[in-house]
């Protein structure tokens, strides 16, 4: 058992948990990136035979194409044409004048049925009609080297059949199950309350703690060498001197973080205290939570499982087959 989620608007995202920083909510990515972010044009394929021009094109799912770089419009677009002339197809590639929300991208693949989106090159697997009224229990099982896998409960009905949806390509070794409108409140990066911590360790920490005067925090799951609770300044110059003295002479061994009290590091405390590396925190009204993979980064299938009837009874992550 990691734990319970709650899905209130009944639409769950699975993705990379440290990529959501990325998510724009109900507001268009140009207005939440940041100013060194590239420019990008969201496209949706039309025309007669737009499903199979975008089906045969396999760039993305879907008839959309998101978050194209501005640089490479133009070889797209081109790339796109050729592709539809040489198989005789009616179809083009329309842009959007602003680039659709991420919320509105969720909203999309699961009406057309799209086993996943990309937000800036990540999938993210949308899974649509999840019960919204109750938590759903949230439980993983082991192989030799971590989990096999990790199953979101819908129902207690017996698996009849199993359908395929997306994979969660994962980076940062974690997981994330959220609610999709949630999410809207998520704060990855920013701290809320205008304070972060600062941890390091590693061969040379107790060397590194003598120069600086940092003692252990105490953590549970995380004793580190560091400070807690500074105000967001200092802490960030805290881990500016991390940064410089790891760079010079003579040459010490460490790494360290700058965790901001945002939601994102305020889960991982949770995640890093916990048994099973999974913690959920409360935001938007929801019970988001982040799991680690147990074996780090990878390509992560996700099946839905339905009863004899069709009824979605678990979503289904596989991690180590």
């Amino acid at each position: 058992m990691l734990g319970e989620v709650t899905c209130p608007s009944g639409d769950l995202i699975l993705m990379d948990g440290g990529y959501l920083g990325l998510w724009s909510g109900d507001r268009s990515p140009e207005e939440t990136r940041g100013p060194d972010a590239v420019a990008a044009v969201d496209f949706e394929v039309v025309g007669r035979d737009a499903e199979t021009a975008a089906r045969s094109f396999d760039h993305q799912s879907g008839l959309y194409l998101y978050d194209i770089p501005q640089h490479g419009v133009q070889q797209v677009v081109a790339k796109f044409g050729e592709h539809c002339r040489e198989r005789g197809l009616d179809a083009s590639l329309r842009p959007y004048t602003r680039q659709v929300p991420h919320r509105d991208r969720a909203r999309r693949a699961l009406t057309a049925g799209d086993p996943d989106f990309l937000i800036t090159g990540v999938p993210v697997v949308p899974v649509g009609d999840v019960p919204s009224d109750r938590p759903l229990r949230v439980t993983a099982s082991p192989s030799e080297w971590g989990w096999r896998q990790i199953r979101i409960e819908l129902g207690t009905a017996t698996v009849g059949s199993s359908r395929r949806l997306g994979s969660i390509y994962v980076d940062h070794a974690r997981l994330v199950f959220a609610d999709a409108d949630a999410l809207s409140s998520w704060v990855h990066d920013d701290s809320i309350d205008g304070l972060a911590d600062v941890a390091f360790w590693g061969r040379d920490e107790e060397l590194i703690a003598t120069e600086l005067g940092a003692s252990r925090t105490g953590t549970p799951g995380d004793d580190n060498y560091g400070w807690l609770d500074l105000p967001i300044q200092q802490a960030y110059e805290r881990a500016v001197a991390l940064n410089e003295r790891r760079s010079a002479e003579p040459r010490a061994m460490f790494a360290f973080d700058f965790r901001p009290h945002s939601h994102h590091w305020q889960v991982m405390a949770g995640v890093r205290a916990a048994e099973y590396e999974a913690a959920t925190i409360t935001v938007g009204g929801a019970e988001i939570m982040m799991a680690m993979t147990s074996i780090g980064d990878g390509v992560f299938p996700v099946h839905l499982d339905l009863d004899a009837s069709g009824v979605p009874t678990a979503v289904r992550i596989t991690v180590d087959e």
